[in-house]
């Protein structure tokens, strides 16, 4: 080949070239850009609630699903991290005052609501003042009985525009204290204090939070597709979340699943990626490498209506009831995941004295109050129907739909009407927002509930059964206790020491008089998708967030 020809077929063979690799890198980009797509519109992921929703304003909320909704389409002043220590979130700087009664916090400028009105310290003003007005009938308002006012508001004695927190700028808010608190970020961190847009709240007026359509949003997602009623329904990434660059998911996709069998089908098939496990399902998937074993700060029990119409007014059939049931075989044989049986509402591993680092349900331990002793039970419940006046008693135990409910309350039925001649207790299922109903107006023999911690002090379970409490469903009151509490709230509020001991003394009150039976400390069991990364579970109130979850691709 001479030289002139070489050069001219070296041409056409560098043009191949380019024009192949032009094509290969045409090629290689579309599959690049084909993956990229794909990997995005994959960050949507598959979950489970028990049972609906029962509302999305913050200051009605009481179930665990719409708690869960809300941690992650709302934002407040500070917020939980997996060991429930308060950060900030909203705020940006908090201010404290020398006699530590009074809070100052700016609040993070030019954040939006999700129909793009800005949020700001007049909306806190708002939520708080309608959580504490009778009206709403909040459960939650003993959060807010430390902020000047508020036990007077609560009581229907003063207006809620009394409350102790201001608005001093659009992006500043002042809040006093009656006494100190050492824990009241960790309050303040509740969702109870979550913001309201004060223009959308008003708007719908009792109809807010009823439905997705008539509910605004400020956290990394937004709630669409729940009518009231329904039982799916999809959060969606929030374009107008401050902080959207760290929400990586795009869509979360939950349906009501209540039966376990169900949700592990749904999760083997690709439709869950995460499920909580119960009973056998725990036994036979232990060695999974997909287990995730989570620690809660919570306690299951049964809750007394304790006024004299009720059958179970009697304090000797109350403990009688708590002396018949044996919580190991419970666990062992019913649960089967790893929870602990309960000494107290309180449960362990939670607190420690202060001092001698002793954990409070060993100091609150009474003997022949949670104890398994049929025989003793027995005796107390014929004690318990002579003075009553008879020779049978017929109980309504209460219970929620879900698998795991339904067969804990079969055990406690089988154990009462076993060890206790003449009992007799009948299961009333109801759905969740019924049963919360018929337990807030004291229409109800026993109930079956848990309770999770609001943060990690022993008052979060105590100050539920005080005389004046909103959550005191029980009818149930003892001078005793509420000076207790009152004490440790107040009088004794700034000594650590003190306070412990009227704690302390408190738990056994509660333990001896048995308006309520404590059962188990609860624990979670979750199977979770391998590609399902960084869920922050909060160990102490048990909620999820998936503000920095993704799935990754390998």
């Amino acid at each position: 080949m001479n030289q002139k020809r070489y050069k001219k077929y070296l041409g056409w063979l560098i043009a191949a070239i380019v024009v192949i690799g032009g094509i290969i890198s045409w090629q290689s980009l579309a599959k690049n850009k084909q993956k990229s797509s794909t990997k995005a519109t994959r960050q949507t992921i598959n979950l489970a609630a028990s049972y609906p929703i029962t509302s999305l304003d913050v200051a009605k909320i009481t179930d665990r699903t719409s708690f869960n909704q809300i941690d992650n389409v709302g934002e407040g002043l500070y917020q939980y991290d997996k060991n429930g220590n308060a950060l900030k979130a909203l705020a940006t700087k908090t201010n404290v005052s020398a006699n530590k009664r009074v809070y100052t916090i700016n609040i993070r400028k030019n954040t939006k609501w999700s129909n793009g009105d800005l949020v700001t310290a007049k909306d806190f003003v708002y939520s708080w003042q309608h959580a504490v007005n009778p009206k709403t009938a909040s459960q939650y308002t003993y959060l807010f009985t430390n902020i000047k006012n508020a036990a007077q508001i609560i009581a229907g004695k003063k207006a809620a525009t009394a409350l102790g927190v201001k608005a001093i700028g659009k992006y500043r808010l002042r809040i006093w204290l009656n006494q100190p608190q050492a824990y009241f970020t960790k309050i303040l961190a509740r969702e109870t204090l979550y913001p309201i847009d004060q223009r959308i709240a008003e708007k719908y007026g009792s109809k807010y939070g009823t439905s997705a359509a008539k509910t605004v949003y400020n956290g990394p997602f937004v709630l669409t597709g729940w009518n009231g009623t329904n039982d799916t329904w999809q959060l969606k990434k929030n374009p107008q979340y401050w902080n959207k660059k760290q929400v990586k998911l795009s869509s979360i996709k939950y349906q009501v699943v209540k039966d376990p069998a169900t949700a592990y089908n749904l999760y083997k098939t690709k439709k869950l990626d995460l499920i909580t496990l119960t009973g056998d399902q725990i036994k036979q998937l232990q060695h999974n490498k997909n287990i995730v074993k989570r620690n809660l700060a919570g306690t299951e029990y049964l809750e007394y209506n304790v006024r004299k119409s009720s059958p179970v007014a009697n304090r000797n059939v109350r403990l009688a009831i708590s002396l018949a049931l044996d919580r190991n075989e419970l666990i062992n044989n019913i649960l089967q995941n790893d929870a602990k049986p309960a000494d107290s509402i309180v449960p362990s591993n939670f607190v420690k004295n202060p001092q001698t680092k002793v954990d409070y349900t060993k100091e609150v331990k009474v003997k022949n109050t949670t104890d398994y002793k049929p025989k003793l039970a027995q005796q107390l419940f014929k004690q318990g129907l002579q003075q009553l006046n008879k020779k049978e008693l017929t109980v309504t135990l209460m219970i929620g739909t879900d698998d795991i409910t339904k067969k804990t309350a079969e055990f406690i039925q089988s154990q009462l009407e076993t060890h206790l001649k003449g009992l007799k207790v009948q299961l009333k299922t109801m759905p969740v927002n019924v049963k919360l109903a018929r337990r807030a107006s004291g229409d109800f023999d026993l109930d079956l509930i848990g309770w999770t911690a609001d943060f990690a002090d022993p008052i979060t379970f105590l100050q539920m059964f005080t005389s004046d409490s909103t959550q005191n469903h029980l009818g149930w009151s003892n001078t005793e206790y509420d000076s207790l509490i009152a004490n440790a709230n107040q009088k004794n509020a700034g000594n650590v020491d003190r306070r412990w001991t009227d704690l302390v003394k408190a738990g056994q009150v509660l333990s001896r008089e048995q308006p309520i039976t404590p059962l188990y400390e609860m624990n979670t069991i979750d199977l979770v998708n391998s590609h399902l990364k960084d869920v922050v579970y909060d160990s102490v109130n048990g909620h999820y967030s998936y503000k920095q979850a993704y799935l990754s691709q390998n």
